[in-house]
């Protein structure tokens, strides 16, 4: 229900209001014949909407309406003002009211329509405000699943950077392993969280229209230019742009870029005024970009620009004791998406997915588990229940006194290796001492299962 508060010396002002709004069952109406009742009022009934008098017998309506506006800045303010108080009313907008309305009230339509239009007002506000603490919450730095030290550390170092003024930031990391997750962290814990998040895929965007795109147009400045527009930096002002795929992007795109990115200034296509923004860049790349610098396929000043703070991703055949965390965290969201409740997995099944290489690595991770709940019917995931693919990776134990002619050492080897890291459930530092080797090399064989 719609709580409203009307603040007015005059009982009979009071009486109309509250008859003539009480017609709309979802509105409860409340009244206040003084500055302080109605503060106080405020504060006891929360109203949506406030009808405030200018004139009060006990205070100023403006400085009700500051005291209103600080205790309350959610509330919308309408102001009730007598003929000949325009100038009063004027002033009130200025300092955040909503709108006024002038009495005795002639048309009870124009009340009517300025409570529903505040309320509207409100509505969205308090929307707007929901679904951005709700990103917030989607992009904490905490939403990054993982009990490995890479993870631990990229948390970290994600909370440093998100409080700091850094103005370039280079994600490097393979397809799939959370770029993107990275940057909504950088921008949602940093003090830009309020403003803009832009992403632009510049895989996706031609030559063409990449300056178009980035910088905006003037109307004119082209045959479909009917209007202008402004571009994805400017619209990121003061918040964040994100670059994804940045190592795909033409050399002469990678040029008009290179002009603003230190400057933050640039000019529309077919305008003659610089714009200034200010604004967070971030890139994200799954190519190394030194490679493709030494190809001569990106600007080299242009990578040095951009790499002012890199960040690296690993993949997940390099941090594999997130693999379990991940897929339980995983199984928790598709179970509640599509309203099944599977438990977990058998061990058997725990060990094919630590086994597992993952070249699509937490992408395919998620989607796997998404397909194998959707397609569930037991309460538990079991080897059966996974790809062939991962059957492949499942080393056969020798049974004693027997040798098996198909294994090579290599294969033996890397069966001990992973007996032994899950015996120490993933802990590379154990498992390399178990081993005798230096973690260095540990790691190395990992890589080439």
């Amino acid at each position: 229900m719609d709580n409203i508060l009307v603040v007015d010396d005059e009982k009979n002002i009071r009486t109309l209001c509250a008859r003539v709004l009480g017609e709309d069952q979802a509105i409860e109406v409340h009244g206040a014949g003084t500055g302080k009742e109605g503060l106080q009022m405020a504060d006891d009934v929360a109203p949506d909407v406030v009808l405030l008098d200018l004139r009060l017998p006990d205070s100023d309506g403006m400085d009700v309406l500051r005291a209103l506006k600080g205790r309350h800045p959610e509330i919308a303010v309408i102001i009730i003002t007598g003929y000949g108080q325009i100038q009063s009313a004027v002033e009130a907008m200025k300092s955040g009211a909503a709108d006024y309305l002038e009495k005795p009230f002639e048309h009870l339509d124009k009340l009517k329509l300025s409570v529903a239009r505040a309320l509207g007002e409100v509505r969205a506000r308090r929307e707007i405000q929901r679904l951005h603490q709700l990103q917030e919450k989607q992009n904490r730095v905490d939403q990054l699943v993982g009990e490995s030290e890479a993870t631990r550390q990229l948390r970290d170092m994600i909370a440093k950077l998100a409080r700091s003024e850094a103005q370039t930031i280079l994600i490097h990391g393979e397809s799939g392993t959370g770029k993107e997750l990275v940057a909504r962290g950088l921008h949602y814990q940093s003090s830009r969280r309020d403003f803009p998040f832009m992403e632009v895929n510049c895989a996706a965007i031609t030559e063409t229209l990449f300056e178009s795109e980035l910088f905006g147009h003037e109307r004119g400045a082209f045959t479909d230019a009917k209007s202008a527009k402004k571009g994805l930096m400017e619209l990121a002002d003061r918040g964040t742009l994100f670059l994804d795929e940045v190592s795909e992007m033409s050399l002469n795109s990678q040029a008009k870029f290179l002009r603003c990115l230190q400057e933050r200034v640039f000019r529309r296509v077919g305008g003659t005024r610089d714009i200034r923004v200010d604004l967070r860049i971030i890139a994200a790349t799954n190519r190394p970009l030194e490679t493709r610098v030494k190809d001569g396929l990106f600007r080299e000043d242009l990578f040095y620009r951009l790499n002012v703070i890199p960040i690296l991703i690993l993949p997940m055949r390099d941090r594999r004791e997130d693999i379990l965390p991940l897929a339980r965290h995983f199984l928790n969201e598709s179970n509640l998406r599509s309203h099944k409740a599977l438990k977990g997995f058998t061990p058997d099944a725990e060990r094919l997915l630590l086994s597992y290489s993952w070249p699509g690595n937490v992408r395919e991770l998620r989607n796997l588990i998404e397909r194998l709940v959707i397609l569930g019917t037991s309460d538990y995931i079991e080897p059966a229940h996974l790809p062939v693919q991962f059957s492949a990776q499942v080393p056969r134990p020798v049974e004693r006194g027997q040798l098996e002619e198909t294994r090579t050492l290599a294969e033996v080897e890397r069966a001990y290796i992973n007996q032994v890291m899950q015996k120490v459930e993933m802990n590379k530092s154990r498992a390399a001492k178990i081993l005798g080797i230096s973690r260095q090399t540990l790691r190395k064989k990992l890589v080439e299962e």
